[in-house]
Parts: C-alpha cells; sequence; structure tokens
C-alpha cells in the first residue's frame, strides 16, 4: 500500500541556479549523495516531513519546447516487499527488484502505462531522509 509521495527527481542544467530557485521558494537543500568516486550524484531538497525533491546535476540545456527535466516520481510504502509482491502477482514488471540504495531505504522500480519511471521506497530508520524529517539535520 502506498502511504506517501516521497520525492520527484528532476534533472538539472544548472544546480546552483537551481539550489537558489527552491530556496526563494522555501525549499531548501538539506543532504547531497555522491558516487563512489565522489563525484555529486544529487542534492536533496527537504520540502516537509519526509518529502524531498532529488536534483540530478548534468541535465539537458533548457529549452522551452521541451516540457522540463522529469525523471521520476517516488512513492513511499510501508511494506515494499509486500508491495512487489503484490504487484509481481497483478502481472505489473518489476523493472529493479527491491535493493537497499545509496541512502540505506529500500527501493523497487516500476513504471506506468505510459513508460515514466516510479521508484518504489520504504525508508529506514537510519537514512538521511528519516533524519532531516526527525529535525536532527545529516553531516
Amino acid at each position: 500500500m502506498i502511504t506517501d509521495l516521497g520525492h520527484v527527481a528532476l534533472a538539472t542544467h544548472d544546480l546552483k541556479r537551481s539550489l537558489e530557485f527552491y530556496a526563494l521558494l522555501g525549499i531548501h537543500e538539506a543532504f547531497r549523495l555522491h558516487h563512489a568516486d565522489g563525484q555529486l550524484m544529487l542534492a536533496y531538497l527537504h520540502v516537509g516531513g519526509d518529502r524531498f525533491i532529488e536534483v540530478f546535476p548534468g541535465g539537458p540545456t533548457p529549452d522551452p519546447t521541451r516540457k522540463g527535466s522529469f525523471m521520476h516520481l517516488c512513492l513511499l510504502s510501508d511494506d515494499l516487499h509486500g508491495m512487489v509482491e503484490t504487484l509481481r502477482a497483478k502481472g505489473v514488471p518489476i523493472d529493479r527488484e527491491p535493493q537497499i540504495g545509496l541512502d540505506h531505504n529500500w527501493q523497487a522500480w516500476i513504471k506506468d502505462p505510459d513508460g515514466n519511471a516510479i521508484e518504489l521506497m520504504q525508508l529506514s530508520e537510519d537514512s538521511p531522509q528519516k533524519k532531516v524529517a526527525r529535525g536532527v539535520g545529516v553531516q
């Protein structure tokens, strides 16, 4: 069962400019995740509670004829493995089986009928999202 919206992921051409824009809306950077080689993977912006916007650097140059840089929708579940099995039983293809992500959360991936990527996520207690939501902060 879906319990909440976890995050929306966007690709950005200019990370600094995007961070400044969202800060104008009162949405600020909470933490960053890096690849094993130390290169920035994404910045998490805290919307409120345990809801976030992921901003990935390296997006395309803005183009007024294109609709944006949507990457995926994340939906939270309190029983990710059970949800995956239920979806599988209903004939929904599982694109990526449950695994632990860099943020210590369980995640699996599916697509909607239009091919839009949907990340299904179960937050762990030691994830940076939970820490920020509890007001602990992340270093």
